[in-house]
């Protein structure tokens, strides 16, 4: 009961210092968003909460073996150290926000407060009700997912119903007991049922505001669903529908006369289901680093001193080099389901189609003659979609969900930290216990009785 206060109280700074929730509520003695009109409702899905990741959101790149941190000190001691090292907690002080933990609750809290007050709202009609309520469960939804991908283990049709996840919580009363934490089954079926419940009242179109749901947008989630629970037919299906159903289109990285002109990346054309992010300043890994080739554009579009030999002076910065790709999209993109959908046929052994799918992202991204890929080995074209998403999305928030479910398979090795005189500083074996993150501090001492993860 005490962390729902807790996250009431930030919603509460977080609307003074964004911004964008002053207009649309004031706060009733127990706490609830106090939304009058349809219209109310209708702008509360544009607070920034809802549209945006905030920095702690990122963490997750930290824990990836996409980064490298030569200067760590030894013993880490930082909270970015903390991460890059795959610490059990990043922070034990009780006055801060539970990270990813708390701010994937904060979202879900606002999402309740459409689903809950949207069919009494004053004026608008009962369709634009069912389309904003249609709205909030995707959203909901989306959130769950990555909560469930973060704290529950990665799945495993076998032990799924047992496995711990998080909490379900459908209200946005602040002073209800916060319930047991549901099973990894539980979760992922929440998500699933919710956004099928969602599909027939969605938008067919969010090109006006990417940000926001659409028919699209929804099986681009479900794409990402299957695909973390490896059932990649069912990824493929949903991925090609999202595909069949946007408006968006992938910026072609070989011409920049096509570049946007703006740096709000969930209004750039490649957009499905926008959430704004901010990676800036990492320094790549050398695995990273060595799966571009010469030609690809990505290289020297999004990353500082690429060309460089020495450790740690290669960053993902796009803001000093093209500055409108600044901004990560960590929600969905064209990009994003050719991918997935390449690797559902390729697993699928329906290897014309795995190429057609990779090479359509292919050609956007590398220049010269060389530009599409071809093989005719089913492992050879996996790993190669696989390399491609990992310089497709090396820092939007998705590599962390990669490596759990291919850990699954046998296909993660061992990641290594080691700091600038090559002294190991923290392992992370394939399948370990590292993989899902536990519940955090301020969480855990608020609930007692709730189960930790090892």
């Amino acid at each position: 009961m005490e962390i729902l206060k807790y996250r009431a109280v930030i919603l509460g700074i977080l609307c003074l210092v964004f911004g964008s929730c002053d207009r649309y509520l004031e706060i009733e003695p127990k706490g609830r968003q106090l939304l009058k009109t349809t219209n109310d409702f209708d702008q509360w899905l544009n607070n920034v909460m809802l549209t945006a990741e905030t920095p702690v959101d990122n963490i997750l790149n930290y824990m990836t073996d996409n980064i490298d941190l030569p200067n760590i000190g030894n013993p880490p001691s930082t909270f970015a150290e903390l991460l890059y090292t795959w610490a059990p907690q990043f922070s034990t002080d009780v006055n801060t926000t539970p990270n990813l933990w708390g701010e994937h609750y904060l979202r879900i809290n606002l999402f309740n407060t459409v689903l809950l007050g949207i069919d009494g709202a004053e004026g608008g009609t009962e369709t634009q009700k069912r389309s904003l309520k249609a709205e909030a469960l995707l959203g909901r939804a989306h959130s769950y997912f990555y909560l469930v991908n973060e704290y529950g283990k990665p799945f495993d049709a076998g032990t799924a119903s047992s496995d711990l996840a998080t909490p379900y919580i459908t209200s946005d009363d602040v002073s209800q007991t916060v319930p047991p934490r549901s099973t990894v089954e539980q979760i992922y079926q929440h998500i699933i049922d919710d956004i099928h419940a969602a599909i027939p009242d969605l938008p067919s179109d969010n090109t006006v505001a990417r940000f926001r749901g659409s028919r699209a947008a929804a099986y681009s989630v479900l794409a990402r669903v299957y695909l973390c629970r490896r059932e990649y037919d069912e990824a493929r299906r949903f991925a090609e529908l999202a595909l069949a159903n946007t408006r968006a289109n992938m910026i072609d990285f070989t011409n920049s006369a096509t570049f946007p002109t703006t740096t709000n990346v969930v209004s750039h054309p490649d957009v499905i289901y926008g959430r704004s992010s901010v990676a800036l300043g990492l320094t790549i890994s050398q695995n990273l680093k060595d799966l571009f080739a010469s030609n690809d554009a990505r290289s020297t579009l999004l990353y500082y001193n690429f060309a460089s030999p020495l450790r740690g002076a290669t960053m993902f910065y796009a803001l000093a080099i093209t500055p409108v790709f600044q901004l990560t999209n960590s929600g969905t993109t064209v990009q994003e389901m050719h991918l997935i959908a390449a690797e559902g046929a390729c697993r699928s052994n329906q290897l014309v189609e795995a190429l057609a799918h990779l090479n359509v992202v292919r050609i956007n991204r590398y220049t010269g003659p060389a530009r599409t890929f071809s093989s005719n080995d089913r492992e050879t074209i996996l790993n190669e979609v696989l390399s491609e998403r990992r310089r497709e999305f090396p820092f939007h928030g998705l590599r962390w969900f990669d490596m759990r479910r291919l850990g699954m398979e046998g296909r993660m090795a061992t990641v290594t930290r080691t700091n600038a005189q090559d002294e190991i500083i923290a392992t992370l074996e394939p399948n370990s216990t590292k993989y899902t993150l536990q519940i955090p501090f301020q969480v855990m001492i608020y609930n007692p009785d709730m189960v930790q993860n090892p």
